[in-house]
C-alpha cells in the first residue's frame, strides 16, 4: 500500500560488495522497492584501447576513406596535422577512387591532384534537368513564346534527322518568331562548395544541339552567364547568331562553350 511518507536516498558511489538495495516503507507490509546494481570496478581496472594516432597510417587511410569525401575535407582535416596531411595526400583519395571504380589508365595520367580528380569525376554529370523535352517545359524558366509557341516533338520529326545519340527520343521545337528559355542551376546546391569552387575552379562545359527544319529557314543562339551568389555577372558568352538557310540538309551541329568555376 502507498503511505504519505517521502523518502529521499543520497546517490553514493556503490562498492563492489554491494549489488542490491532493499527499501521498505514502515506503514505497508511490503518493501516498496527493490533496486539492483552491478558490481563498480575502479579506474585502474580499465585497460585503455589503442588510440587513433598509434594505428599505422595503411590502416588509418582505410578508416577514413570509408567516410563521405566532403566530411574529410571540411571536418576530419581539421583534427590533426596527422589527419590533414592524409586528407591532403594523394593515398586517401587513390583509394576512395578505386573503392568506387574512378580509376583507370588514362585517369591515372592525368590526375595530378587526386582530391580533386575525384570530386570532378563524382560531379562529371549533366546539370541541365529536363534537356530533350521529355518533361515538356519542366524545369525551364523565362519561357518566350513567338509565333505558336514552344512544342516538343519525337524525333525525327516530320522535316528532320536522327539525333547522333540513341538515348535522345525527343526534342524542343520553336516556331516562326523567336522562342527562348533559360534555366538556373545552383552550383552550390549541386554539391559545389565555395572551396572547390575558389580553390579548384573546376570547368564548367555548356553544350547545346541545333537543326533547321530541311523545307525551311531558321535563326539560333546560345547566351551562357556565370553569375556570382549576388547575381553579379562573372563571365559571359553569347555566339554569333546563327543562320539556317531554308532547303538545309537538316543535320544536328553542337555548340559549347567552357569556363572556370569561382565565386
Amino acid at each position: 500500500m502507498l503511505s504519505d511518507n517521502v523518502l529521499i536516498f543520497p546517490f553514493f558511489l556503490m562498492h563492489q560488495c554491494l549489488t542490491s538495495l532493499r527499501v521498505e516503507d514502515p506503514m505497508s507490509e511490503g518493501p516498496l522497492c527493490h533496486h539492483s546494481f552491478p558490481p563498480s570496478f575502479s579506474e585502474s581496472s580499465v585497460q585503455p584501447g589503442p588510440r587513433m594516432e598509434s594505428l599505422p597510417e595503411a590502416v588509418l587511410i582505410r578508416i577514413l576513406a570509408s567516410i563521405p569525401a566532403v566530411d574529410l575535407v571540411l571536418v576530419c582535416r581539421l583534427v590533426c596535422c596527422q589527419w590533414k596531411n592524409l586528407v591532403d595526400g594523394a593515398a586517401l583519395w587513390i583509394l576512395k577512387c578505386q573503392q568506387e571504380g574512378l580509376t583507370g589508365a588514362e585517369s591515372q595520367e592525368n590526375a595530378e591532384n587526386w582530391q580533386n580528380f575525384y570530386f570532378l569525376s563524382k560531379k562529371r554529370k549533366n546539370l541541365i534537368k529536363n534537356p530533350c523535352g521529355e518533361e515538356d517545359l519542366q524545369h525551364w524558366g523565362e519561357v518566350e513564346n513567338g509565333g505558336d509557341g514552344w512544342k516538343i516533338e519525337e524525333l525525327p520529326g516530320d522535316f528532320g534527322k536522327e539525333f547522333p545519340s540513341e538515348e535522345v527520343h525527343k526534342y524542343f521545337v520553336t516556331s516562326y518568331e523567336w522562342c527562348r528559355k533559360a534555366q538556373v542551376i545552383d552550383l552550390r546546391a549541386e554539391g559545389y562548395w565555395e572551396e572547390l569552387m575558389d580553390t579548384t575552379q573546376p570547368k564548367v562545359v555548356v553544350k547545346d544541339w541545333y537543326a533547321g527544319r530541311s523545307d525551311a529557314g531558321c535563326l539560333y543562339e546560345l547566351c551562357v552567364k556565370l553569375l556570382s551568389e549576388n547575381e553579379d555577372v562573372l563571365a559571359e558568352y553569347k555566339s554569333e547568331t546563327i543562320s539556317i538557310p531554308q532547303d538545309n540538309d537538316a543535320s544536328w551541329t553542337e555548340v559549347s562553350y567552357s569556363c572556370a568555376l569561382s565565386r
